[in-house]
């Protein structure tokens, strides 16, 4: 796809936050999570989708809660629902809020998809490139049926990378390096949309950082995508250990102070992201870590 939607030209050159924090909080009072990320600067409000909010009645609540921050879904799962509640969904979102409503799919995993929603796991370069397709010719008979989301998916090896450039927008990878940053903007060539998720700890404190980091990284040490995809950057299965290795949580998260952090999103911008998501681990992960918000949040208005 050529022509990007202006969701995404929004988001250009600009710092996001990945956060489930109105997942803490009543439905009724996660605008104001949104209101105090686009407060504090960030331009993007990435979220997931896994265990606690279906995807879009989420999006509703949170585009509501400011007039200017884009909210993206990472991710939607494709066996969330069907492709043409996905697409129209996304259109009256779009159509709804003014433009600012980032429609992110994925495959989600093994695990979640068998045993939580009981769906078959098969084929999932398969099941996404048929999703996309689907997608992209959804039928909708109501006023914003021209309207058009920008669609990314969750993108790591090399195959699903090569479907997010030829029938998406993009893609959007979590748990990366900059070096998977290279490696996914080589294959995705100049033209799609690239949206990089970074963990960031605001510690000096070598006990406190491995805390979060192992916090951080435990559901996901498990999963097969993951593990593929570190493989593919020089991890091994030694690195794979519950909450990972220090060398998985060095390389995954960044410990220190705000320098740390911009030299973190220097370096993927210089590697071909087009965004950068920030989740921040504060020292209680189900609390909303409002000061380490406002720290991050003054070094990108800066």
């Amino acid at each position: 796809m050529t022509t990007l939607p202006a969701a995404l030209e929004n988001l250009r050159g600009t710092i996001g936050i990945w956060t489930f924090a109105h997942e803490l909080v009543a439905p009724k009072e996660s605008a104001a999570i949104t209101q105090f990320a686009a407060t504090c600067g960030f331009s993007g409000y990435w979220y997931p989708e896994a265990y606690g909010r279906e995807a879009f009645t989420n999006a509703g609540l949170l585009l509501a809660g400011s007039n200017a921050i884009v909210v993206g879904s990472s991710i939607a799962s494709i066996w969330g629902r069907d492709a043409m509640a996905a697409a129209n969904g996304a259109r009256t979102l779009t159509a709804a809020f003014g433009d600012r409503f980032v429609l992110g799919l994925g495959v989600s995993h093994k695990p979640l998809v068998e045993s939580i929603r009981g769906h078959d796991y098969v084929n999932p370069l398969t099941a996404m490139s048929a999703y996309l397709d689907a997608v992209n010719e959804a039928t909708m008979f109501a006023p914003e049926a021209s309207e058009r989301a920008p669609r990314l998916i969750a993108a790591l090896g090399p195959r699903m990378l090569s479907i997010a450039a030829e029938k998406a927008d993009g893609a959007m990878p979590y748990l990366v390096t900059p070096e998977h940053t290279v490696l996914a903007r080589q294959t995705l060539g100049d033209g799609p949309f690239l949206v990089v998720e970074q963990a960031v700890a605001l510690t000096d404190d070598e006990h406190d950082f491995r805390a979060r980091a192992a916090q951080h990284l435990e559901r996901y040490t498990s999963l097969p995508n993951y593990q593929n995809n570190w493989r593919r950057l020089g991890f091994t299965d030694e690195d794979f250990i519950p909450g990972g290795s220090a060398r998985l949580q060095d390389a995954l998260v960044v410990r220190g102070d705000e320098e740390a952090i911009q030299d973190q999103i220097d370096a993927h911008r210089s590697a071909g992201a087009d965004h950068v998501a920030l989740q921040i681990l504060g020292s209680d992960p189900m609390a909303l870590p409002e000061d380490d918000w406002r720290r991050v949040g003054a070094l990108v208005q800066s």
